[in-house]
């Protein structure tokens, strides 16, 4: 019988068809590498500085109103633009370019400078979740609009640009290369077993228990069983819905309660505003039925041991293989014993 916790191994992602090494002899090694310094956590409530904040003014002139809630704006350093000239280059099948159309917005979660997910309360982040779905659903329906990718950029080692509370939309001409690669894989499970995927997967999960975190009637946090970063976690609707336009008033709510307790956890965890890319995966909106998409979310943290050492995708896992030492059981067990209420 293999140990998992002790030897060396490889892991299958479903998702991405694709292998994980696992090395959890090696978290006992010394490290030596770079150490960050954690950013200074104390924020006032309204930065006269910030680009973000209701009333200051933004680039090219223009300036926020005074909002009281969340407020939506199309990026004024967008990397897809909606009037794109159509063209393409294709010398033989190696070089081979195509313009790309889309929309880029930013979504403010509140006029407050210094709130995170962990520390809004659950009405704020209750909005949210209903604008995320609007935008969905409204940039979705454009004729052209074949994928609406909703994500958040936590933190300065992130990229994120501004630490006031916010998060991107980007809606695509065409899949992105990840969602077109679960899709393939998802297509193909169903094709196969007569069944979702991902509700079998977490059916998998629920009965084994030692990789979920926290869950509520409607959604459920595991650590996957083929995760790459150290503290990478999954949101998984616990019903069969392909994306946020089917939630209910209620479900809205209850995945608001439990982002609230996964990111209270990490930051309970590192004793730090926690960093990470988050992103929602959900069905595409290219006017095809697609039965296969099951909603989730993908939590991707960097750090490694502490607030201090940073986790990098480097030299094996660039060229080879993606490579992690802290298995994903014992960091389910970590964020599993942290409290989920916000910290101080």
């Amino acid at each position: 019988m293999l140990d998992l916790g002790k030897t060396p191994h490889r892991r299958w992602n479903p998702l991405l068809r694709e292998w994980v090494l696992v090395s959890p002899h090696r978290t006992e090694r010394p490290w030596q590498g770079q150490v960050e310094k954690p950013a200074a956590e104390q924020r006032p409530k309204y930065d006269p500085h910030c680009y973000l904040c209701p009333g200051n003014s933004r680039a090219g002139g223009h300036r926020n109103p005074n909002y009281s809630g969340t407020f939506v704006f199309d990026n004024d350093y967008a990397a897809l633009v909606p009037g794109a000239p159509t063209g393409n280059i294709r010398e033989s099948s190696l070089i081979v370019a195509e313009s790309e159309r889309g929309i880029c917005r930013v979504i403010c979660f509140s006029p407050r400078h210094d709130l995170t997910i962990s520390n809004m309360g659950i009405d704020g982040v209750t909005n949210v979740v209903g604008i995320w779905s609007e935008q969905y659903q409204e940039l979705g329906a454009i004729e052209w609009v074949r994928y609406v990718q909703i994500f958040e950029n936590r933190g300065e080692m992130m990229g994120a640009s501004n630490p006031h509370p916010h998060c991107q939309v980007w809606a695509n001409e065409t899949i992105p290369n990840y969602p077109a690669s679960e899709q393939s894989a998802l297509l193909e499970f169903r094709k196969d077993h007569g069944k979702c995927m991902l509700c079998e997967y977490l059916r998998l999960e629920k009965a084994q228990s030692i990789r979920v975190i926290c869950e509520n009637n409607f959604f459920t946090v595991v650590v996957p069983f083929w995760a790459v970063w150290p503290f990478e976690v999954l949101v998984l609707a616990n019903e069969h819905v392909t994306g946020m336009d089917q939630f209910s008033p209620d479900a809205q709510r209850a995945l608001a309660d439990i982002l609230k307790c996964i990111t209270s956890r990490y930051d309970n965890v590192f004793e730090v505003s926690f960093p990470y890319s988050m992103g929602f995966h959900q069905s595409p909106t290219d006017g095809e039925e697609h039965s296969e998409w099951h909603f989730h979310a993908h939590f991707y943290p960097p750090l490694l041991r502490s607030a201090t050492v940073r986790k990098f995708m480097v030299g094996y896992e660039m060229l080879a293989t993606p490579q992690r030492d802290i298995t994903p059981e014992s960091a389910a067990e970590r964020l599993r014993s942290a409290p989920e209420t916000p910290l101080d």
